[in-house]
């Protein structure tokens, strides 16, 4: 059923939106478990990584990194090797029960990241979703990415998705450095980030907690109903859309000029 919209920006989830949850739990989950020994070795001395371990510790409810993994300024091979083992064990601990957690997120980014780079990894994406974020571009539509997974991550989906580079028609990516996305503040402030109100915002997701998160916030919303997507309860009150090309642009939205932005408010 056509959903109408007279707004001037849309927010889109990933899993279970613009790809299917199949695609994110049975190829890229699973690569990031076979890649992460090798990748903790290759990049142990790397500041990228040590930002990411520290924010692990601190998830893990540590002061720091150096305490959690009971290292010293003279750290031997032996006490390196046990402090992977460990991130290794607590990172397995996090994807085990699906944690949507800032440091697993962007580790998984990271390694996600190599195996695009690699050609190991080209993302699926729905049929309906190019020509869509074609058409909205076109009617002045600013879209935005809101996800779990790393800002990081989400540029490397998108950059190398299998219907090609849809990276020019998003205008900005948020993930749970803004705030949890069944929080209604993190979505009052992506609309403060993007210029426009609430009110102006259309967001979209297969998932009921975060659409009334968003409506609470003020924002439009609409359920995306894909295959293999878990079940939603019955009476959950939202416009169901199971095509990204079932919104009806309305009016004419103003071209915006701003820069893209990736960063969260303060």
């Amino acid at each position: 059923m056509t959903f109408e919209f007279a707004g001037r920006c849309i927010l889109l989830d990933v899993e279970g939106t613009t790809s299917s949850v199949s695609y994110v739990y049975d190829v890229l989950f699973p690569y990031a478990r076979k890649q992460l020994h090798s990748f903790l070795v290759q990049n142990w001395q790397k500041e990228k990584l040590n930002r990411v371990c520290e924010r692990l510790a601190k998830d893990a409810g540590a002061a720091s990194f150096t305490n959690w993994c009971e290292l010293d300024s003279q750290s031997d091979n032996s006490q390196i090797e046990k402090a992977i083992s460990r991130v290794e064990a607590e990172v397995i601990r996090q994807m085990d029960r699906d944690a949507k957690l800032t440091g697993l997120k962007e580790l998984q980014g990271m390694i996600w990241s190599d195996g695009y780079n690699a050609g190991e990894l080209h993302s699926h994406v729905y049929e309906d979703v190019a020509p869509a974020l074609m058409l909205w571009k076109k009617a002045g539509i600013d879209v935005r990415i809101y996800s779990s997974g790393s800002i990081t991550a989400q540029k490397k989906f998108f950059a190398n998705s299998e219907a090609g580079n849809l990276l020019p028609y998003l205008n900005g990516h948020y993930d749970t450095q803004i705030g949890s996305k069944r929080d209604s503040a993190s979505y009052k402030s992506i609309a403060t980030d993007t210029g426009v109100a609430t009110d102006e915002v259309l967001f979209l997701s297969d998932v009921v907690d975060e659409l009334r998160a968003a409506k609470d916030a003020g924002m439009w919303t609409a359920l995306v109903v894909r295959p293999g997507n878990a079940p939603v309860p019955d009476g959950h009150g939202f416009h169901s859309l199971s095509s990204l090309r079932d919104v009806n642009i309305t009016s004419q939205a103003p071209v915006r000029r701003s820069r893209p932005t990736d960063k969260p408010s303060s």
